[in-house]
């Protein structure tokens, strides 16, 4: 007889097995000729080198599965722990097009042609400029792309950033410990990554470093290597943050920018780093821009007469001027 032990952390092992056990008695129920243990974060199996192997095989599946999903269910276990070709399930756990399967079986994939090229861009340039108005998804398929990467172990960690404007940069004045005064402005990141992330995994992540969220101010001096950077509304750094935000990039490291040109909070004589490095930058080899608009809006119908009405307005007034 011979033991196998596998390690099932940072999981909740509450999510795998079910209330009561629920679930681990259904996968017992298909290895009789082993005993199944699980004790906190581990599971031990005991029987056969043959059968340990051909559970070992599918339990790693079932973790895929939930890694994807952000869930279990009874159907999950009997389509994968019944299954006589394994790789009938790896294949099912996603399509070309989809980035990752986020909480609650939402899948994550680009919804529109822009965003697509968002996509394909990432995956050739190591710095790419998401530019377009509200709700066109740039933000939330540039941190996919980095929690992709991130569970595919291209990178060891994620850093996102947004210069914190509102606050003036100086966030002393609020109340509360460091966390409390910058989630307010991270917090549209925070969602996202909850989409895509289980709670338990994600807060793990955010206490150990892996996921990182900081405001701009706080890049300088860094050097950022094997991690997958994001510069979110990036329209309000000003051009010698964009400098700094930008030539941070260290060794086998991505970077996206992400602003919205129309949406400028900066003082009136101050320039915008995005809009300098569009200047700038076009046309560099490993660099590219990537342009969204009112057809990428993916938020409540409104949202796109709303930006239609605003983007005429400043079409009139830069005639009138």
């Amino acid at each position: 007889m011979s033991e196998r032990i596998i390690d099932i952390a940072p999981h909740n092992p509450l999510d795998l097995f079910g209330v009561s056990d629920k679930y681990l008695e259904l996968i017992r129920g298909y290895f009789p000729k082993l005993r199944v243990v699980a004790r906190g974060n581990m599971v031990k199996a005991i029987g056969s080198e043959d059968q340990l192997d051909l559970f070992e095989g599918k339990f790693s599946l079932l973790l895929a599965n939930y890694e994807h999903f952000g869930r279990i269910t009874e159907r999950d276990i009997d389509q994968i722990m019944g299954a006589e070709e394994p790789s009938m399930v790896e294949s099912s756990l996603g399509t070309p097009e989809t980035l990752l399967h986020g909480r609650s079986g939402l899948l994550i994939r680009p919804r529109t042609e822009n965003q697509k090229r968002l996509v394909d861009s990432a995956m050739v340039n190591d710095l790419v400029f998401a530019i377009g108005p509200a709700g066109t998804g740039k933000t939330y398929t540039a941190v996919a792309l980095a929690v992709r990467a991130l569970k595919n172990r291209e990178v060891k960690r994620i850093i996102l950033t947004r210069p914190a404007v509102e606050a003036g940069e100086n966030l002393g004045f609020l109340p509360g410990d460091f966390r409390e005064k910058l989630d307010p402005y991270m917090q549209p990141l925070y969602d996202a990554l909850r989409d895509m992330i289980p709670t338990q995994k994600l807060l793990t992540y955010l206490e150990d470093g892996t996921i990182e969220i900081v405001p701009l101010a706080f890049m300088r001096g860094r050097t950022i290597d094997n991690a997958y950077a994001i510069l979110d509304e990036a329209q309000n750094a000003t051009e010698l943050q964009m400098k700094m935000f930008i030539t941070r990039m260290g060794r086998s490291s991505r970077f996206i920018v992400t602003g919205d040109i129309t949406q400028i909070d900066l003082p009136a004589r101050q320039m915008s780093g995005l809009k300098q490095a569009e200047k700038l930058l076009k046309g560099i080899p490993g660099i590219d821009f990537i342009y969204l608009d009112e057809s990428d809006v993916i938020r409540h119908r409104l949202v796109t007469r709303i930006i239609r009405a605003y983007n005429n307005i400043n079409h009139h007034s830069n005639h009138q001027a």
